[in-house]
């Protein structure tokens, strides 16, 4: 129990980290749907610099992209269903669309066989392609759902400073 606290407690600081960036809200949406993007991809390794090269290339918030990515590790108890997924869709893409894909076996699979161009070409590639149609709405969602909140904290965060009086003026004088 106290596990999952503390893995709740994590993933928790991870959003409000997310929310106290400052950054404009497009930059910040965007790296969130970055971090989406690229934490389906099947580039287990990779992930993070990948993410923080493409926020730099896309001009969009790096740290907001790691976190996006941290955060999507909460699908790690499903990824052998996302990555089953990802396989069929890729490999219906790749090859004839009348075929169904082949079972993969994992009785006489050695873990040598993992990092041979052959297994990545059959069953990583169709990985990666797969991935691309999980993501990309995924991505979507995310700089969508994100957006109008960070404009919309923004806005409110500039109206409460407007009200707030400012610390370095020194305070009106009333006529007695």
């Amino acid at each position: 129990m106290a596990i999952t606290k503390k893995v709740f407690a994590y993933f928790r600081s991870l959003g409000s980290r997310l929310l106290d960036l400052r950054d404009s809200p497009h930059a910040i949406a965007g790296g969130v749907a970055i971090g989406m993007f690229i934490g389906f991809t099947p580039l287990f390794g990779l992930k993070t610099l990948l993410c923080l090269g493409l926020a730099y290339l896309l001009r969009c918030s790096p740290i907001a992209a790691v976190i996006a990515v941290s955060l999507h590790d909460v699908v790690t108890p499903f990824w052998p269903v996302l990555l089953k997924i990802e396989y069929d869709i890729g490999f219906a893409i790749l090859s004839r669309l009348h075929e169904m894909p082949p079972t993969l076996g994992s009785a006489h699979f050695h873990f040598s066989e993992v990092v041979k161009w052959k297994t990545f070409v059959h069953i990583g590639l169709p990985m990666l392609v797969g991935s691309i149609f999980l993501s990309t709405p995924a991505a979507a969602i995310a700089y969508m759902g994100m957006l109008p909140f960070l404009q919309f904290r923004e806005r409110r965060r500039a109206a409460r400073a407007a009200a707030e009086p400012r610390r370095d003026e020194p305070p009106a004088k009333e006529d007695p």
